[in-house]
């Protein structure tokens, strides 16, 4: 069966994935809902085809990239969370010290997507890491619906407390420059407002359509903001203005951007909610502001 094209699925389908992915809606009433989308000689399987993740053709840097030194995973302490906790590390080619950067999942764990994005920073010329927050569960389990079902048994702050973690084990690395950055994606960009108010030295920060800190919280942060949202993502963006205002209000460094037409999870090239020209430009933008602040 063909997949459908993005444009052959109605927006009200990506809203109703959109819940389903945050477990607003179990399975079951997922397909009945999407049910009413199944129009025009669209079935719902042909729906809920197109729409689920496909891991086997988005690769984009394969682990044994020429460009890497190494991809390998890694187990740290997470005294405060998880206790050990697994994550993929990838180092660019060459030798001497780098920046790094924690990369953070969304809600499923690690998943090929993100070991594909820690690919991607140590392409760019980071060392990067990729924990999986799932590791206390027997880690990511093989698909993203089981990988929602482990995540939500678990203590977000807990698994905040795993991403500082790496934050310091990356930070300590003999292949590191001291130098580190976080990004994340949906769950993960909520991670890295968090990082941004719990670390007093991180480098920077680029959270992707990532729920906003307590605006209590928001005097602490240190680190540079790349805040990042797709315009059709009002359940996230509705957060903004008070994060914004209070960003200002407390004379913070950073930049919005919110791309035009493009929904939660634009950057993620696995699914139909993936916009190639939105997520080049947010994916080109992250590297140059690492960049510009990991020194």
């Amino acid at each position: 069966m063909d997949k459908l094209r993005k444009e052959d699925i109605p927006q009200e389908a990506f809203d109703l994935y959109d819940y389903y992915c945050h477990n607003k809606l179990d399975r079951r009433t997922f397909v009945e809902k999407l049910s009413v989308y199944a129009v025009g000689g669209i079935t719902v399987t042909a729906l809920m085809s197109s729409m689920m993740p496909d891991y086997v053709n988005t690769k984009t840097i394969e682990p044994n990239d020429t460009r890497l030194q190494s991809s390998d995973y890694v187990m740290y302490d997470s005294p405060k969370g998880g206790g050990q906790i697994k994550g993929l590390l990838s180092k660019p080619a060459g030798s001497g010290k780098s920046p790094g950067i924690v990369v953070v999942h969304e809600n499923r764990g690690l998943n090929p997507y993100i070991e594909d994005v820690g690919r991607r920073c140590a392409v760019a010329g980071f060392i990067s890491i990729a924990p999986d927050a799932l590791t206390p569960l027997g880690g990511y389990p093989g698909n993203d619906d089981e990988g929602r079902t482990l995540q939500a048994k678990l203590d977000r702050n807990s698994m905040l407390e795993d991403f500082i973690a790496a934050y310091e084990y990356l930070k300590k690395h003999p292949d590191c420059d001291g130098n580190v950055g976080v990004v994340g994606f949906c769950f993960g960009g909520w991670i890295s407002n968090m990082m941004a108010v719990r670390v007093p030295d991180l480098g920077a920060a680029v959270p992707y359509y990532g729920g906003q800190p307590p605006v209590e919280d928001v005097p602490k942060i240190n680190a540079p903001l790349l805040v990042i949202y797709g315009e059709l993502d009002e359940r996230v963006n509705a957060g903004w203005p008070a994060y914004e205002e209070a960003l200002k209000a407390n004379n913070k460094k950073y930049e919005m951007i919110n791309y035009p037409g493009v929904n939660h999870g634009f950057h993620n090239n696995t699914t139909p909610r993936y916009d190639e020209a939105a997520a080049t430009k947010a994916w080109d933008k992250t590297i140059a502001f690492f960049k510009e602040n990991l020194k």
